[in-house]
C-alpha cells in the first residue's frame, strides 16, 4: 500500500517478556501495557491513568483560585459548563477509573469551588442535589464519582461490535473487569440496560438519579425546604443558568442572588 511507519514516532504495547522478532516493531519505542494512552486516555490502570487524574485535579483547584475573582455568576456557569465533569468526561469514558481515588479528590474540589462561588457552605445533602441535572432541581454540577461507572459501562457496550470486528472473529477472553462493574451496577439498580439502550450513557445514569433525587426528598424535613425543592424542578426555574450575561438586558445577576 505504500505506508511507511516511522518507528521513531511508533509505540509498541507489549509485556517486558515479549520476544519481537520483527526489527521494525524492535525499534519502536517499548511501553508497558500499564503505561499505554490512546488519543491522551489511559487504557489500564496504574500510575499513568492516577496521573492523568491527578492533573486534571491540579487543573481545577488553579481554576477555584480563579473563579473567585469574577462574578459568581460568571464562576457558577463556567464551572458548570467548563471545569467540573466535561473536563475529565472523555476520562471516564476511555479509562477505568471507578476505583481510582481521583474522581472523589476531584468531587471534593467542585464541592470546594461551588461554596466558595456562592459564599454558602453546602451540607451533604445540599451538595448532592446540587449536583442532580437541572431537571432534577440541581445546579448540573456533576458529581464525577456518580459518573464514573455509568459513562465507562456504557461507552464499553456502545463500542461491543467494533471490538469483535477487530479480533476478526476469535473468541476474545473473559472481561473480568467489565463482568465485576455489571455486576456492581445490577447490584444496585437491577437488570442491566439491553440493546441499543446499552450504548447511551443516560441508560446506566439514570436509575443513579433516581437514586439520589430520592434521598433529596427524603432529607427535606420541613414545607418550606420541600417547596422550595418543588419551586427547583419547576418548568424553567433553570432559565437564569442558561442565559447570556447581559446586563442591559438585566439578566446578570449580583453575587448575593446567586447566594
Amino acid at each position: 500500500m505504500g505506508l511507511i511507519l516511522n518507528a521513531a514516532k511508533c509505540k509498541l504495547v507489549a509485556y517486558s517478556g515479549l520476544v519481537v522478532d520483527n526489527l521494525l516493531l524492535r525499534s519502536c519505542t517499548h511501553v508497558q501495557p500499564c503505561d499505554a494512552t490512546l488519543l491522551d486516555a489511559p487504557l489500564f490502570l496504574g500510575k499513568v491513568l492516577n496521573d492523568y487524574l491527578s492533573e486534571r485535579c491540579s487543573d481545577l483547584s488553579r481554576a477555584v483560585d480563579r473563579l473567585c475573582l469574577v462574578g459568581a455568576q460568571d464562576a457558577l456557569i463556567l464551572l458548570r459548563a467548563l471545569f467540573s465533569a466535561p473536563r475529565v468526561q472523555h476520562l471516564l469514558r476511555c479509562s477505568p477509573s471507578v476505583d481510582t481515588c481521583g474522581p472523589q479528590t476531584f468531587d471534593d474540589l467542585l464541592k470546594l469551588a461551588l461554596s466558595r462561588i456562592t459564599n454558602n457552605t453546602q451540607s451533604d445533602s445540599q451538595w448532592l442535589q446540587a449536583s442532580l441535572p437541572v431537571k432534577f432541581g440541581g445546579l448540573g454540577i456533576r458529581r464525577v464519582t456518580s459518573l464514573a461507572l455509568p459513562a465507562f459501562l456504557a461507552s464499553a457496550m456502545s463500542t461491543r461490535l467494533l471490538q469483535d470486528e477487530i479480533l476478526g472473529g476469535l473468541q476474545p477472553l473473559p472481561d473480568e473487569l467489565m463482568e465485576s462493574l455489571k455486576y456492581r451496577w445490577a447490584s444496585s439498580y437491577g437488570p442491566l440496560p439491553s440493546g441499543q439502550l446499552a450504548s447511551k450513557q443516560l441508560s446506566w445514569d439514570r436509575p443513579g438519579l433516581l437514586v439520589n433525587s430520592a434521598a433529596v426528598e427524603e432529607s427535606q424535613t420541613s414545607p418550606f425546604q420541600c417547596a422550595s425543592l418543588l419551586a427547583a424542578r419547576a418548568t424553567h426555574s433553570d432559565d437564569w443558568l442558561l442565559a447570556l450575561l447581559i446586563t442591559a438586558c438585566g439578566l446578570w445577576l449580583d453575587d448575593e442572588d446567586v447566594r
